[in-house]
């Protein structure tokens, strides 16, 4: 008779064991993944934000990177394109697309060069930062790191789009341009700040691509190509 209510007690107690065990993991949503602590969320984070601009960097400052994606082709500046129209008019069509191909492997060229300052500009995710982007939209780390660092960002590109522009030679193509239009009478005389349209658009593209790597982690497990990935991302 002891020995059916011993077995009878250790098996309620047991049962009650298990029961608990199983709201706990669902109080503390263990159920299949791992709690995760501070320092993995923004470790984690500042990890995926790495792989999201290595990888956009890289795929931009490829031959053709922004030339010939639609979504990031960097085309004649818009305030100038009554210049556009009027040198096309006058037989310099081949000017006018030599001179926005380099203005696209400007952007390319610099790209080479983004990476580390991106990743210089990660570093400084606080705890509430990171949580509030891990719980936010798809493109919320890319949104933070483009609020945050815009404005240094552009500081440090723009020399690098300076140095990219001379290699290309973009103002061999945008001088006689330039200066065809300026000299048709009665005109409005233009001449746009290509150093700052380049950055500015080169930066808006790097951006673009940062986003689409992010959200391809935050909704595709493959782009999750590292232990710390797989956890944050799929809890």
């Amino acid at each position: 008779m002891k020995k059916i209510f011993a077995i009878i007690f250790s098996s309620t107690l047991l049962f009650a064991c298990a029961e608990m065990t199983q709201v706990l993991e669902e109080v503390n949503g263990m159920t299949g993944t791992p709690v995760l602590t501070n320092g993995e969320v923004i470790s984690g984070l500042k990890e995926a934000l790495t792989v999201g601009t290595n990888n956009s960097t890289g795929l931009l400052s490829k031959v053709d990177g922004y030339y010939k994606n639609p979504a990031l082709f960097i085309p004649f500046p818009p305030e100038a394109q009554k210049v556009k129209d009027k040198v096309i008019a006058l037989g310099m069509e081949s000017q006018v697309e030599k001179f926005e191909m380099t203005l696209n492997r400007a952007a390319e060229t610099a790209a080479k060069e983004a990476a580390p300052v991106f990743i210089n500009a990660i570093k400084g995710m606080s705890i509430s930062d990171g949580f509030a982007i891990l719980k936010g939209n798809d493109n919320a780390a890319t949104q933070y790191l483009k609020d945050k660092t815009s404005a240094e960002l552009k500081i440090k590109f723009q020399p690098i789009i300076k140095n990219a522009i001379d290699q290309v030679e973009v103002t061999k193509y945008w001088n006689p341009i330039i200066n065809t239009y300026n000299m048709i009478p009665f005109i409005d005389k233009q001449n746009p700040d290509l150093e700052d349209y380049v950055t500015n658009k080169a930066m808006d593209g790097l951006f673009l691509m940062i986003e689409k790597e992010e959200k391809n982690i935050r909704s595709n497990p493959i782009a999750r190509v590292t232990d710390l990935l797989k956890k944050v991302f799929g809890s």
